[in-house]
């Protein structure tokens, strides 16, 4: 592997890159010179639309005599890929101009009619050469390529003459090292052209071996004029092909995703750089505000309280402050739906411990984008293993509430939230069939997800239960008394409404400038693969969380307000709120969608991701507002 410098390991953390590994499924492979690359396709996909549909099955594109779709993981399943074989012939190193891809092919006026339609919502063509998806190359911006993913199938001339891209320039760039025999892809550039051609291609093919068919000199394949519809003559004939050049590169394998992590400018560091600075500001303001109670107030207040008093000056003392005289009160269990409360706050254990972990591997580089669907897999299955976390986690709080009902606590743990996302998203996946997407799950694919629920997951449950519940009673530092304190009229700024306003907003600012490049991945059809900076957002956003519920739950102990325990999870877990306002924005600014069930879509998805990201800051703030009282009321001495 070579030398792995301290640089380089940062760069690799920061980065997400992982280029001194060699990963499960992303080995590189050689090719000895005039041997056959495949050239295989995928679905086609738009980013107004959101509904990918089959290569073959839904324009009319030169099809192979047998179709053979690639080994499929349920990754792949879940994200709708559907990878198949093509007519294309590419030979290492074997340069070729002027392919005929197929016989003509006769567009009717219904297939034209449909090209139309696709060209409309901005559908392109997704190859791939050895694992590596094609570039489409566009304008030149100040002398250099422009780059975007996936290959454009047409456009529209003069705002009224629909044509298609039926000649395709390739460009495969190839790497060669004394190190290993044979040569290795390391780029794949698609530079699309419109043409109207003969029955023959080399009718009109201007070969000059190098540069095939030039666009400039010959009209382009109009199938639909808006404004002269007699233009055009059905059936017409289509006809496809291709060049292919072959140039050596000096990239290396391992670098050979970086154009495709810089399109969009998401790859700009500078900007993740400024993130990570925003969370930390916020951090550091929250730690010094923790700091400045753990050492100036609570110091004084704790010393105060232990020294001997008399009785007079004890009365004395307790009148000035309030969250000594609720001992007796700040550990009885929440009056409202305790049991939901445990429910909450074992789903937010196995949400943070599952994106954690899912983080933590895509940092290292183990969830390559050439691993496709592994991201999907490493999510799933997480979230399954981690089901035993959740009843640990549900059964000893419930056992601290003195709940009685383990059987009922559990079940609920392991079939309420899972089953609320699995209903949802069931619902969702019957528009995207209804719409002939190939992003639309398998009835087979979600019955092996269900299975892997039930047969996984809660029994995982139950076993984290189990222990929870046979492990001892957590240790209170003080009594609950027998009676319920009065509380007195609360201060407005400390009502519910007012602190969870407040304390949600901090979290979602640690966070909102990497959202706008999760979102652009996700509904811009990009790439997202700087999971070193997601993770540090991620650990700041947990700090956040855990000192904002710190805070305010000291202010609302010091009003002698004991009921904490909602509060100390509703208050983080508002930033769920905030981050579903921000996808309005981003969806009423960034997005330019087509179709109602694309509306649905986004709209539904980004609810699920709300309410995961409320459960897991919520509960994060709760398990350290819990570890903060029990210190604070475990340092004082109580008559």
């Amino acid at each position: 592997m070579g030398r792995f410098s301290f640089a380089a390991a940062v760069a690799v953390v920061c980065a997400g890159q992982a280029a001194a590994w060699v990963l499960p499924g992303t080995a590189p492979q050689q090719y000895a010179e005039k041997a056959r690359v495949e050239l295989k396709v995928n679905k086609l996909t738009s980013p107004r639309t959101h509904l990918g549909f089959e290569y073959y099955r839904d324009l009319k594109f030169c099809k192979p005599p047998q179709i053979v779709a690639s080994a499929e993981n349920l990754g792949e399943h879940l994200t709708g890929e559907t990878i198949e074989n093509s007519l294309y012939e590419l030979y290492m190193k074997v340069n070729s101009t002027c392919n005929q891809l197929c016989e003509p092919l006769e567009l009717s006026k219904e297939d034209a009619a449909l090209f139309v339609k696709r060209i409309d919502e901005d559908y392109n063509a997704n190859w791939m050469v050895d694992n590596l998806p094609a570039a489409a190359v566009g304008l030149l911006v100040g002398g250099m390529p422009l780059y975007a993913r996936g290959i454009p199938i047409g456009g529209i001339e003069d705002e009224e003459k629909y044509f298609v891209y039926n000649h395709h320039k390739m460009t495969i760039r190839y790497h060669d090292d004394p190190s290993y025999e044979g040569s290795r892809v390391v780029g794949f550039d698609v530079y699309p052209v419109s043409v109207a051609q003969g029955a023959k291609v080399h009718d009109s093919c201007v070969n000059d071996k190098i540069t095939g068919v030039v666009p400039d000199t010959l009209p382009r394949a109009i199938i639909h004029d808006t404004k002269n519809a007699a233009a055009v003559t059905y059936p017409l004939k289509l006809v496809y092909s291709y060049d292919v050049a072959w140039v050596p590169s000096d990239v290396q394998w391992a670098s050979r995703w970086d154009i495709y992590l810089s399109m969009g400018n998401l790859y700009n560091d500078n900007v993740h750089w400024f993130s990570i600075i925003n969370s930390m500001i916020i951090s550091v303001f929250l730690t010094g505000m923790v700091a400045m109670i753990m050492v100036r107030a609570l110091n004084a207040d704790i010393s105060r309280y232990n020294r001997v008093l008399t009785e007079e000056e004890k009365v004395e003392e307790r009148e000035e402050t309030g969250w000594k005289l609720v001992h007796g009160d700040a550990f009885r269990p929440p009056a409202r739906m305790p049991t939901l409360f445990s429910v909450f706050a074992g789903v937010g254990a196995q949400l943070i411990s599952m994106a954690g972990v899912t983080v933590v591997f895509a940092a290292i580089g183990f969830l390559s984008p050439a691993n496709r669907g592994s991201l999907m897999i490493a999510l799933l299955l997480t979230f399954l293993l981690m089901g035993i976390l959740a009843g640990y986690v549900t059964a000893r709080l419930y056992k601290l509430f003195n709940g009685a009902h383990w059987q009922r606590v559990t079940l609920y743990t392991a079939l309420g939230f899972p089953g609320f996302i699995f209903a949802v998203l069931f619902i969702l996946n019957l528009f995207v069939w209804s719409a002939k997407s190939t992003n639309a799950v398998r009835f087979t694919s979600m019955f092996a997800v269900l299975c892997l629920w039930l047969l996984v997951s809660v029994p995982l449950v139950f076993v984290g239960a189990y222990y929870g519940f046979k492990a001892e009673k957590v240790e209170l530092p003080v009594r609950v008394a027998v009676l319920p304190r009065q509380i007195p009229v609360q201060p407005w700024y400390l009502r519910a409404p007012i602190t969870m306003l407040v304390g949600g907003i901090l979290p979602f600012g640690t966070v909102f400038v990497e959202l706008f490049f999760i979102l652009t991945s996700l509904w811009l059809d990009q790439y997202y693969y700087v999971f070193g900076f997601l993770l540090l957002v991620y650990v700041l956003l947990l700090v956040t969380c855990a000192e904002i519920s710190i805070v305010l739950t000291y202010f609302q102990l010091c009003a002698e307000d004991y009921r904490w325990w909602w509060r100390s999870m509703l208050v983080p877990g508002a930033s769920g709120i905030y981050l579903y306002a921000y996808c309005l924005f981003y969806y009423a600014v960034n997005l330019d969608m087509t179709g109602w069930v694309s509306h649905m879509l986004y709209f539904g998805y980004m609810g699920l991701v709300a309410l995961a990201f409320s459960f897991i800051t919520g509960t994060m703030g709760f398990l350290a507002t819990f570890w903060f009282t029990r210190r604070i009321y475990g340092a004082i001495k109580v008559d």
